[in-house]
């Protein structure tokens, strides 16, 4: 990249507003604008560490595993259904494939493979620091599953959903599925899939 903002940036003060579950934190800086002129400006980040999110898939049947779980920053805004995602998590340390594989067992009984990187992306940049490292897989759908659904002492409580990708797209356009990781995801699987 060549377009580096550091010497646009002056960083007068980093505050911790918060570390309960994640960390929040206050900044104050200048940032010198277009125009030459600089402006103080305060912002709060809320740093959640950075994750990674994975779409298996079964090409030969045509079908995708997702979960569906509850979120409670949704619900909170008013939507009182499960919530139909991709598997995902923090990195926890681990690198990004790492951290899928982990994942696609713990949440879905999954033993992924073949992984593909769509993307490294910022879901909130205005206001949350994670980064996201998206990828597809090649899951078989006909071999044995562990049991999945999460860990009870970390509030898990998640179903498995396997569907055709048509079928997911299609509660995309209907809103049921709203999560952008997952709707990307969804998306290049389907661009992959084109003939």
């Amino acid at each position: 990249m060549t377009d580096d903002v550091s010497t646009r940036v002056k960083l007068h003060g980093l505050d911790v507003l918060s570390d309960n579950h994640y960390v929040l934190r206050n900044a104050r800086f200048e940032f010198r604008r277009s125009d030459g002129t600089w402006q103080s400006q305060k912002r709060e980040s809320y740093d959640m560490g950075d994750g990674a999110a994975v779409l298996p898939i079964d090409r030969r049947r045509g079908t995708v595993v997702l979960i569906r779980q509850f979120r409670w920053p949704v619900f909170e805004v008013g939507r009182r259904e499960m919530f139909i995602e991709a598997v995902a998590g923090k990195l926890d340390g681990d690198a990004p494939e790492d951290c899928v594989r982990r994942e696609a067992m713990e949440e879905a009984g999954l033993t992924i493979s073949g992984l593909e990187l769509v993307t490294r992306c910022f879901a909130s940049p205005g206001a949350v620091k994670e980064q996201l490292s998206l990828f597809l897989a090649v899951y078989d759908s006909a071999a044995p599953r562990a049991k999945g659904g999460g860990h009870a002492h970390e509030g898990e409580d998640i179903e498995v959903l396997e569907m055709t990708l048509d079928e997911a797209l299609a509660m995309v356009a209907r809103g049921e599925i709203a999560d952008m990781k997952t709707i990307l995801l969804l998306q290049a699987a389907k661009l992959k899939s084109a003939p």
